[in-house]
């Protein structure tokens, strides 16, 4: 049995670009249930019976909380250290930087040969 690996890969990045989605409907998901979980308390009840206030109230908050955590981890760094840990695995990603730094390497002996070549005349 031949296995395509071009489809099996395009298939996984289907899978990976939906995450983001299924996130956000498991979100909504467990918002419901915590608030039908809640709903015989007195937070519960105050939240039902102020409903038009309390939505935008969760909403801002929930805003607020999740631009925090994204601060967070900006300043902490834990994506752009992901980030770099998954394209050092990424054979493809690592010759394009092995290419560019060649590169680099032969454009400053090129810039040490003019610049000699620039004092000798």
């Amino acid at each position: 049995m031949k296995v395509d690996k071009k489809a099996l890969i395009r298939w996984k990045v289907y899978l990976d670009r939906s995450k983001m989605y299924i996130g956000y409907i498991n979100l909504f998901m467990m918002v419901t249930i915590f608030l039908g979980a809640i709903k015989n308390t007195g937070i519960g009840k105050f939240l039902i019976e102020n409903v038009y206030v309390a939505i935008p109230v969760l909403i801002i908050l929930f805003i607020f909380f999740a631009l925090l955590l994204g601060y967070w981890d900006s300043r902490l760094g834990i994506r752009s250290e992901e980030m770099r840990n998954l394209s050092s695995q990424n054979p493809i990603q690592m010759e394009i930087l092995d290419t560019i730094r060649r590169i680099k390497e032969e454009q400053e002996i090129l810039i040490e040969k003019i610049n000699e070549l620039k004092k000798s005349n």
